[in-house]
């Protein structure tokens, strides 16, 4: 069975092992009730960048429904700090005393399994037909699941819960085979089961290397495509090189011609977001870029966030008829920093608590 075959079908039946088996003894405080555990202290001299965190958890998968192009999942773990990002600011949002989970959704094209950054996304949870919690979710940013949205919520008890996830359509711009699609909003309801044993079976691991530069692996998870960049040799185009702004790779490639749907003609432009380490897509940044040849400006303007089949979530302009040789210099200059919030080991990067993201000048071969 071919993938896109395999998520229609793991879609269809919500069919996806959960995680694994929580470690033991943990050495440190226990939430209330003293059966699941709270996050241990953040750790001291964090780098300016992405690092190792103090923690690993795990998840549980709740389920996964369908309709129209929208796939979602919804899954769980135990509630943890997090750091939201709006404009220039960055607040950590703690753990809160009725938090029973941190409730995850991801939402990926049904037909290609391509995830959908920006949609806008709001979760409604109900059980025995009462209302249980109705917020809008945060798009984020974490190193074992890469982008999803998430926050944390208090639950009723053990029992069956409804998660309604509300998705409002994607925000940027789409080209190519996605020109016409993903602009429509849709209500999709996800049946999943919560029990306080079930959630005190999710992994929890704590890291002696903690506060390390560098990344924890992405998790396994089979039947859930994730956010992973293409790897620059799978790029369409000619690379153009590579810059590290605070830790955010920005990978330059230019193509013959602009995707279906932008309106130029000539060379376009595009530049890939990812973290480092496990390539991870980072959605929603503001970014110009300008192209000199032997100091002369061929080209200066800002990159629009794009969602294209072969090119995946990119930032892309085309190029006023120009073209890129070698010896021309591409400067990078991030305007707004990437408007998600961060899991523990990404809050310090990307514009982050430590520092903005500087341009960069790549220089073509």
């Amino acid at each position: 069975m071919d993938r896109r075959a395999f998520l229609r079908s793991a879609a269809a039946t919500g069919a996806v092992a959960g995680a694994g088996g929580v470690s033991g003894c943990l050495g440190f405080e226990l939430a209330t009730g003293g059966d699941v555990p709270r996050a241990p202290p953040v750790v001291e001299d964090r780098p300016d960048g992405v690092y190792l965190p103090s923690h690993i958890e795990g998840m549980q998968m709740g389920g996964m429904a369908s309709a129209g192009d929208y796939t979602v999942g919804v899954f769980y773990s135990y509630a943890h700090r997090f750091w939201n990002v709006t404009s220039e600011s960055v607040e950590r949002t703690d753990i809160q005393s009725n938090d029973d989970v941190h409730l995850m959704a991801s939402v990926w094209d049904t037909e290609t399994g391509e995830v959908l950054p920006e949609t806008g996304l709001s979760v409604e949870i109900e059980t025995d037909g009462s209302l249980v919690s109705q917020e809008v979710i945060y798009p984020m940013l974490s190193q074992p699941m890469g982008f999803h949205y998430g926050a944390n919520f208090g639950l009723d008890g053990d029992g069956t819960y409804t998660a309604t996830v509300s998705v409002g359509g994607v925000r940027t711009r789409r080209t190519g085979a996605f020109g016409d699609r993903f602009a429509e909003p849709a209500d999709i309801p996800v049946e999943f089961e919560f029990t306080r044993s079930k959630l005190q079976e999710v992994s929890y691991r704590i890291l002696d290397d903690a506060g390390a530069p560098g990344a924890v692996d992405p998790m396994d998870m089979e039947m859930i495509p994730d956010a992973t960049a293409p790897a620059v040799g799978d790029l369409p185009g000619t690379a153009l090189g590579e810059a590290n702004s605070n830790d955010a790779v920005l990978v330059a490639t230019a193509l013959d011609e602009p995707p279906a749907g932008v309106d130029a003609a000539g060379p376009y432009l595009a530049v890939s977001a990812r973290t480092p380490y496990n390539r991870m897509v980072i959605p929603a940044m503001g970014l110009e870029a300008t192209l000199t040849r032997d100091g002369e400006e061929l080209f200066s303007g800002e990159l629009a966030r794009t969602l294209d089949p072969d090119l995946s979530y990119h930032y892309g302009a085309a190029l006023d008829g120009e073209t890129v040789e070698s010896g021309d210099e591409l400067t990078l200059a991030p305007t707004v920093w990437p408007q998600v919030a961060r899991h523990e080991g990404y809050e310090t990067a990307f514009g982050g608590l430590l520092g903005g993201m500087p341009e960069r000048t790549i220089a073509v071969e």
